[in-house]
Parts: structure tokens; C-alpha cells; sequence
């Protein structure tokens, strides 16, 4: 199926941008589109890995979440005179083979877990906006976005479980809420929101795919078509919200 490229048309042309966690499932689509729009100028895109390949426009730099100056030093090189228009952290962590699973209940909650999921979740990303927030251009729409999950909603939550993937998500959702509240007192024309892509075909949902309809499990390349459209659509005061790939705002 063809994926149309979301024009970006409310930021304007000549754009600088920055994807974090570009070798992911997500990540990786949302900077294909930014490759094939013509209106981004300058991507950096970063991943803890080296890439085979660095598409055209691209610039690509090693960051670890877990190292905070590989932060500080991949918004040391997306440093532009122009600003930055377009930051996208498109990263999560929900299981791993040895020590991470979702849990069923509070019996299996254990330290370990937690740490992991805060520190991929929560710390990094916020660690992120603190590096990168500052480097947002002040003269036109700028952007800061990160990706959370409807399950991190506190008052959505219907069904218990997945102790530390919910709790984290729901700590970056007030990061995210407490850097949009100092980004607008900065930068008035920014937006800092966080973005659910919905259930995509990834190895992050890949085991949990099995009750999930056809129509609502996305390719990669749908959910970056559908978050950079809602992006598209949002104005300042969006800034702080948690919006979902349809444009729906989702509830604390």
C-alpha cells in the first residue's frame, strides 16, 4: 500500500529536523517520510547503533538514553542557526528477552523492571527535551514530541496491569506537560506534546498482537503518516496535550 508523505505545510519550508531513535520500527518511517519532504532541509537522526545506510539530508549521530552526554553532544551537532522545527523522540521500551515483561499483577512487580522501563521511558526522553528544547526556533512553529501510550493514561486505565510500561509512560506524560509549561514562557510559538502512535507491527507489540484487528494494527510507515498529519494540525495551545495518531486528545 502507497503511504502519501504529510506535507508539514504549517511549518514552513527550509526545515530542521531531529529524529531520536531513527533505527526503530517507528523512528526509521518517520525519517523516511522526512527524507522524501521537500521541505525539510537537515535531518539529524540518531540511534545507539550505527545505521548501514544514512539516507540523503542525513546527518546521524550515536545517542544512548542511558548516557546523558551522548545527549548533550547530539544537540551539540543538531545546533543550526535556524533553529530546529522538528524534534521527534521516537523510542520506548516495553519488554526484552531476559529481564523486562509486561506485568499481570502486582505480585510479579519487581525493581529491576522498573528501573529499565523509567530509565528508557521517562529519564532519557526527558533528558532529551533538556538538551534539545533550548535549540527550537523561536521565530516560527517548532515542535518537540515523544512518543507515550494510551496506557499511560492514569484516568483511562480500566484494567490494571503492565506496572512499570504504564507508570512510566504516565511520568513522561507529565515531563512532557512540565517542559511545555517553561517552553511557552521561552518560546511562545513552540509546542511540546506527546504523540500515541497506536498499535503498530514492531517488535514492541509483536506479542501482544494476537486480539488487536486488522484495521487497527498500522505498518510503521501508516502511524509516522498519521502522527506527522497531527502535527501538522497543532498550534500552541496544544502544547502539553497527549494526542493520539487520530487527532484525539487523551485524558491524564
Amino acid at each position: 500500500m502507497s503511504i502519501k508523505v504529510p506535507a508539514l505545510q504549517s511549518f514552513g519550508d527550509n526545515l530542521n529536523v531531529a529524529v531520536i531513535g531513527a533505527s526503530g520500527g517507528i523512528g526509521s518511517a518517520v525519517l523516511e517520510h522526512l527524507v522524501s519532504n521537500p521541505n525539510v532541509q537537515r535531518i539529524l537522526a540518531t540511534s545507539r547503533r550505527e545505521p548501514e545506510r544514512v539516507p540523503a539530508k542525513t546527518v546521524w549521530t550515536s545517542l544512548d538514553l542511558r548516557d546523558e552526554e551522548t545527549i548533550a553532544a547530539a544537540a551539540r551537532m543538531a545546533f543550526n542557526e535556524d533553529g530546529l522545527h522538528l524534534v521527534m523522540i521516537a523510542t520506548g521500551l516495553l519488554h526484552n528477552r531476559d529481564s523486562l515483561w509486561p506485568e499481570k499483577s502486582w505480585r510479579t512487580i519487581n525493581a529491576d523492571s522498573l528501573r529499565q522501563a523509567y530509565e528508557i521511558n521517562t529519564v532519557g526522553p526527558t533528558l532529551v527535551a533538556k538538551h534539545f528544547a533550548p535549540l527550537l526556533a523561536r521565530d516560527r512553529k517548532s515542535v518537540l514530541t515523544a512518543l507515550t501510550a494510551r496506557v499511560g493514561s492514569i484516568g483511562d486505565n480500566r484494567a490494571g496491569g503492565w506496572h512499570a510500561y504504564r507508570a512510566s509512560k504516565a511520568a513522561l506524560n507529565m515531563c512532557i506537560k512540565n517542559v511545555a509549561i517553561e517552553l511557552q514562557r521561552r518560546n511562545p510559538q513552540s509546542i511540546c506534546v506527546g504523540l500515541h502512535p497506536g498499535t503498530v507491527d514492531t517488535p514492541l507489540s509483536m506479542p501482544f498482537q494476537k486480539n488487536v484487528p486488522a484495521k487497527q494494527l498500522f505498518t510503521p510507515g501508516q502511524s509516522a503518516t498519521y502522527m506527522l498529519e497531527v502535527l501538522d494540525c497543532l498550534f500552541p495551545h496544544h502544547s502539553g496535550r497527549v494526542i493520539a495518531w487520530d487527532g484525539e486528545e487523551i485524558c491524564a
